[in-house]
């Protein structure tokens, strides 16, 4: 029977090549030369360490960060921002972003349900953090994934492991 995985997944070499080109323009930037401004990945825990003198300087470093993971297209959907900032010593401050990886159990829910109520032809079940659909034909897996994309624009997904 055909299926394909529907899935959430990061492409963690050109996220680190967006973190080191960041890393790069920061230290060569006349505002933020003699700060603690810095920003650093943690690919164990998949988290992004931004750290700064003051929010203002963090919202900064998250601009220059978003626009070198641009240029190596990563979506920044991919990003759960940190919501607070966390004091360390003397001025600083630290804000911790997650990256996401797989699909979560919510988001899950709604692509199965869009795909029952999509009318085709195909069963979509969730396995762990990815969701697999499988249907009696190759035609019904395709039109299930422009479904997908059309419903879900704001998230990455991917399709992977599409066999016949």
């Amino acid at each position: 029977m055909p299926s394909f995985d529907v899935a959430l997944e990061p492409d963690m070499v050109k996220i680190k090549n967006g973190i080191t080109n960041a890393s790069k323009e920061i230290g060569t930037r006349f505002d933020f030369k003699g700060t603690s401004a810095s920003v650093e990945l943690k690919e164990k825990e998949k988290e992004i360490h931004l750290v700064g003198d003051s929010d203002f300087q963090i919202d900064q470093i998250y601009e220059v960060l978003i626009s070198k993971l641009t240029k190596q297209e990563v979506t920044v959907n991919f990003f759960n921002k940190g919501e607070k900032l966390e004091k360390m010593g003397g001025d600083k401050v630290r804000r911790v972003d997650k990256i996401k990886d797989g699909i979560e159990a919510e988001l899950a829910k709604k692509i199965t349900g869009a795909i029952k109520n999509s009318k085709l032809k195909v069963q979509a079940s969730i396995q762990g953090n990815e969701v697999r659909v499988t249907g009696k034909n190759r035609d019904d897996l395709q039109l299930a994934i422009q479904m997908l994309r059309k419903e879900f624009p704001e998230q990455p997904l991917s399709q992977k492991n599409f066999r016949d």
